[in-house]
């Protein structure tokens, strides 16, 4: 957390209000988010740069500024990226890492209570590089049933972390993965290589049902994410199989199972809807 749903509804809430807009007297108060570059040259470099855009690359909100540099933010588990149209309360300055006003009396604020994502600033050769290192989007018109398939051969990783590999494919992460697999009756610790043609398309037309889905919600707010405005996300209310082990599966009643043995996270499934003999 945040996902591509999250940090795209993010970068919504974000663009109007940035674009356009210099970020005056910038201010970092912990430095341990930033991460191959000084604190010193950050807010130097941001100091009075105007916005030209805001845009989404997988899990991250890009800030593209007017000297072409990028700032790129990843929220991770616990970061908030806000613009606040009024001071903000004793609550909401608490855990904030970086500070700048909008030059119309806004404030866009970076808090981050743990401290687990990360900034970084990036000149085009840098920014090349970096998303190259990526995956497609899974929501683009070009990123087909067949271009899906291609980015999954070759591997016998269990389904669930291969679909979750940002080299392969960009903003899927664990509450989507769990979801489109259900949705598609696959056992998320299958074997990548053993799956099907028509497994792999139906899973991808599951991947990009929920996360059209996921993004038109809002995102899903579980405990820390919060929207451009702060406000919360509303997928959870659907949710049908992340977070409810020890539930009844909304389809067979079956409970739902949740293992920690596939990637190391919490994987919840049905195992009789899920199963390779359904």
């Amino acid at each position: 957390m945040p996902e591509l749903p999250e940090v795209e509804t993010i970068v919504r809430d974000l663009s109007p209000r940035l674009r356009g807009r210099p970020l005056r007297n910038p201010q970092l108060f912990k430095t341990d988010v930033l991460r191959g570059i000084s604190s010193s040259r950050f807010l130097r470099v941001l100091r009075n740069n105007r916005v030209e855009d805001v845009t989404r690359r997988a899990k991250h909100v890009v800030i593209l500024l007017a000297s072409g540099e990028r700032m790129v933010v990843q929220p991770r588990m616990t970061g908030a990226l806000i613009v606040y149209d009024r001071r903000l309360r004793a609550d909401e300055r608490r855990y904030v890492v970086l500070r700048a006003t909008l030059g119309n009396g806004s404030i866009l604020v970076y808090r981050d209570v743990r401290r687990l994502g990360t900034i970084t600033l990036l000149d085009q050769a840098r920014w090349e590089a970096y998303t190259a290192r990526i995956g497609p989007e899974p929501l683009t018109s070009e990123f087909t049933g067949e271009r899906f398939i291609e980015r999954l051969s070759g591997t016998k990783q269990a389904i669930k972390k291969a679909i979750m590999d940002q080299r392969r494919i960009a903003g899927v992460g664990n509450i989507y993965a769990n979801e489109a697999l259900f949705r598609a009756g696959i056992d998320p610790s299958r074997r990548t290589d053993l799956l099907s043609s028509d497994e792999l398309h139906r899973l991808y037309r599951t991947v990009r049902h929920v996360l059209r889905k996921a993004v038109r919600a809002g995102g899903t707010t579980v405990r820390d994410y919060r929207n451009g405005t702060g406000g919360i996300g509303s997928y959870q209310r659907t949710l049908l199989v992340y977070g409810r082990g020890g539930d009844h599966c909304t389809r067979c009643r079956t409970i739902l199972t949740t293992t920690h043995a596939i990637d190391g996270r919490a994987t919840t499934f049905c195992w009789r809807c899920q199963s390779v003999a359904r």
